[in-house]
């Protein structure tokens, strides 16, 4: 990896250390090592599950993404690159979930176990 700082910085009150053979001593560890990839194996999954979920919804509504698009007054393109991300705003998730005729509600665990849940068309709009 690339070393470009070499020591902590402070701008504006916000101090940043770079880490970067901290992190690769860590990783010469085969057994970190092993834990960081089986971590990033399980995100990926994740993230392709994610993606399947949100073009699942939008098959079992027996819609087409040039439907979808046509529902967001966006391109088919978009909607692709919708159902593909791995990062959204909640804003744009609310739209794409609404566009296909479903609602979503955002459940929180907390570390007692209590649910607490979360309206997102109240929060985003």
């Amino acid at each position: 990896m690339n070393n470009v700082l070499h020591a902590a910085t402070e701008t504006e009150g916000v101090s940043f250390h770079d880490a970067t053979q901290e992190i690769d001593a860590a990783l010469a560890d085969p057994a970190k090592a092993a834990k960081v990839e089986a971590v990033r194996a399980e995100m990926a999954q994740e993230d392709r599950v994610y993606a399947m979920n949100l073009a699942m919804m939008r098959q079992a509504a027996a819609l087409t993404q040039e439907e979808v698009a046509g529902r967001l007054r966006i391109g088919q393109s978009a909607v692709a690159r919708t159902e593909k991300a791995d990062d959204l705003l909640l804003s744009t998730l609310r739209r794409y979930v609404e566009s296909v005729g479903a609602h979503v509600t955002v459940v929180v665990r907390l570390a007692d176990g209590k649910r607490v849940e979360l309206d997102l068309e109240a929060l985003t709009e």
